[in-house]
């Protein structure tokens, strides 16, 4: 008999705790504010144990900073035809997964993203996303074009799609359509034009 079943449930399970260890978390730091929520009232609240808290977040900046839809963005892209262009397969990736969100995880997303440019002790840790999500994009971009990761020109594309991306610093962008606006602008080769009023 297959374990399947039981793999299934118990990853559904894991995947329940996190989002409302998550969703406990924002509620207090909306109630009392980031800095002086503790992880303690967090794993209270979310009805685990302090020890299961820190098995789903090393930290409680992590609560904010974990992006759930990268792994979804490069499932699509990576089912992108391997004729469609890099940056175009980034964007048609992204506009899917933006578009089967349920509501419900486009307004935790957008609560994620404002708490991120929001709260100042984050500040840091953004910094530090952006290196990853560099990373990230470079290994990417790496599989569709049968480049090296670190290859210059590749590595310059990511910071580029991360720092258009990072730009808006806009929690409504995912309704207003600026990050699908950003990648097609990075895509079209940042064509800035003279603005004549």
């Amino acid at each position: 008999m297959s374990d399947e079943p039981t793999r299934g449930l118990r990853e559904r399970k894991k995947e329940r705790t996190r989002r409302t260890i998550r969703s406990e978390a924002f509620r207090l730091f909306r109630e009392q504010g980031y800095s002086e929520t503790t992880t303690e009232q967090i794993a209270a609240a979310a009805d685990v144990s302090p020890s299961t808290f820190f098995r789903y977040f090393p930290t409680k900046e992590q609560l904010v900073l974990a992006d759930d839809l990268d792994p979804l963005i490069i499932a699509a892209v990576r089912k992108q035809p391997a004729d469609v262009p890099p940056l175009t397969a980034l964007r048609l990736a992204a506009l899917q997964v933006f578009g089967e969100l349920s509501e419900e995880d486009r307004e935790f997303e957008q609560t994620r993203q404002a708490f991120l440019f929001a709260v100042p002790e984050l500040r840091l840790a953004v910094g530090l996303e952006f290196d990853r999500n560099i990373d990230l994009l470079a290994g990417l971009l790496a599989e569709r074009t049968g480049r090296q990761p670190d290859d210059f020109e590749l590595r310059v594309t990511a910071g580029a799609v991360s720092g258009a991306i990072l730009s808006l610093r806009d929690p409504g962008a995912l309704d207003n359509q600026s990050i699908f606006r950003a990648l097609e602008f990075v895509e079209d080769g940042l064509p800035l034009t003279r603005r004549t009023t």
